[in-house]
């Protein structure tokens, strides 16, 4: 069973092993959420995650069965249009343990805490465009597409692209508030 739980300093750097395994390099091809073909090098560092554990405005939510930290999720605080929302992002699970849900129920998890925390009227993230099955996975979870494109961030300290042209395409849900 997976229990949720707010990160703590101490745990930034099991959470970057986590996610950089989910996200990059060979390990990462166990699992479907793979982009070991797009990019080469880091998704974050230690240093990444402990700034966002240790800022008032965001959290990592991780996801631990049998006392190892197996998924994990950022959230941001972000105003949009004078609106409290949440950005969620290195949202990894375990690549041996995809596909069994543990993805949906942290995303579902991240948007109860930030709903009850922030008071959010939605959620949004960025999703590379030519992930056509995690864009699916999230769109089955009630997330749209808006439409909107970003070209995908230089960090040659942390990753380099491995195609040409990459871009982030941004997805989001709204909460329906009955009354309002």
């Amino acid at each position: 069973m997976l229990l949720f739980h707010q990160a703590e300093l101490s745990e930034a750097g099991d959470i970057a092993q986590l996610v950089n395994s989910a996200y990059r390099g060979e390990t990462s091809r166990a699992g479907w959420t793979t982009e070991a073909d797009l990019l080469a090098g880091l998704r974050t560092t230690t240093q990444e995650v402990a700034s966002i554990i240790q800022r008032e405005d965001a959290f990592m939510l991780i996801g631990v069965e049998r006392d190892e930290i197996v998924a994990s999720i950022c959230c941001e605080w972000q105003a949009l249009a004078g609106h409290n929302t949440a950005h969620f992002g290195m949202i990894a699970v375990k690549p041996k343990l995809q596909n069994k849900g543990y993805g949906k129920a942290m995303i579902a998890a991240a948007e109860a805490v930030t709903a009850r925390r922030w008071r959010v009227v939605g959620y949004h993230m960025a999703v590379i465009s030519v992930r056509h099955a995690l864009i699916d996975f999230y769109e089955r979870l009630g997330y749209q597409r808006t439409g909107e494109f970003v070209a995908f961030p230089e960090k040659s300290e942390l990753w380099q692209p491995k195609v040409e042209g990459l871009n982030l395409q941004y997805m989001a849900k709204l909460i329906s508030r009955s009354g309002q």
